[in-house]
């Protein structure tokens, strides 16, 4: 019987993942840290309110067997950069150096296509800071997903985004092979690679879009 920690649970993605691990009778407790409460209901979990950019101060709580961060903004949510790098580098990098101190063996943690700690574009670079930041503090088992444009059943409406997302769904059939990563993915396909790759832990550990949808076949 595991626990497992989620941070981003009331994202797309990081809400399909709750469902999924509510579900699954291996999974006893799931925690999960958000600004503010979720809403739901279910004798295995607990939630912790705070201020996430500052995961130290729950440090105590800050238990389990595998972590899964689902946690990003967007320019337009957060059009200031001290506070989006804040959220896309700072709360991924603390969940992952809380793992090492706690002796967390899992980290599964997404991130973006595109990321790169030596671009010139501000969200690929702090992505990309991000995923360096992680792989170095060496824990065992770290997974890092990196999806092209993440499409599902939102609560709230991005114009942009569905725009974006109308277009592709044109245009995905004829992006065949090294063009297949740069198809627009399911949120739900990320929630099960997450639980994919926490269960049978591989040797890889950056994941682009197109690896993402065939490791949950």
């Amino acid at each position: 019987m595991k626990k497992a920690i989620i941070l981003g649970a009331s994202g797309l993605t990081g809400s399909l993942l709750l469902q999924k691990l509510l579900a699954l009778p291996d999974y006893e407790q799931i925690l999960v840290f958000n600004r503010k409460t979720l809403g739901v209901s279910h004798p295995k979990l607990t939630e912790y309110i705070g201020e996430v950019t500052n995961l130290t101060t729950f440090a105590n709580e800050f238990d389990a067997h595998e972590v899964f961060c689902c946690i990003g903004t967007t320019a337009k949510k957060t059009p200031d950069k001290t506070l989006y790098r804040q959220i896309d580098f700072g709360i991924p990098v603390q969940a992952a150096q809380l793992c090492k101190q706690k002796q967390i063996n899992t980290f599964v943690v997404v991130s973006a296509m595109g990321a790169n700690a030596k671009s010139s574009i501000f969200y690929n670079r702090t992505k990309g800071e991000m995923e360096e930041a992680v792989l170095a503090l060496n824990i065992q088992n770290t997974y890092i997903l990196q999806p092209s444009l993440i499409v599902g059943n939102r609560n709230e409406k991005r114009f942009a985004e569905g725009f974006a997302t109308f277009i592709m769904k044109l245009i995905n059939p004829i992006l065949v092979g090294g063009l297949k990563k740069y198809k627009s993915i399911e949120a739900d396909t990320i929630a099960q690679a997450m639980l994919v790759l926490a269960k049978t832990r591989p040797a890889m550990k950056r994941i682009e879009s197109d690896k993402i949808k065939e490791i949950t076949f």
